[in-house]
């Protein structure tokens, strides 16, 4: 399935740096960042279980958020795109 991760992390302390952080390197380690803030994840539903409770012990829930959009396993219907970067398929071959 393909979910969208947004989130918003508090930077004005080094604490919330270091969170911010921490969540863009989990985010990486599952998907492909198409926006500063925003992730798309092809995961299965047991890395999308881990993925989600990793993300949720990174952030402090007083100043940051996380917003998770479920696009399903038919997501290629519900994604258009428009401008600069090109359109990324999460089940296109990897070029590394």
């Amino acid at each position: 399935m393909l979910v969208v991760v947004a989130y918003d992390v508090n930077t004005e302390t080094e604490a919330g740096k270091r969170r911010l952080r921490q969540v863009a390197k989990l985010c990486e380690n599952y998907g492909q960042r198409v926006q500063f803030s925003l992730f798309e994840c092809s995961v299965q539903n047991d890395l999308w279980v881990k993925l989600r409770a990793r993300l949720a012990a990174a952030i402090d829930p007083e100043t940051d958020s996380l917003r998770f959009y479920f696009l399903g396993n038919k997501w290629q219907e519900r994604i258009e795109h428009i401008g600069a970067k090109p359109a990324y398929n999460p089940e296109g071959p990897l070029i590394v």
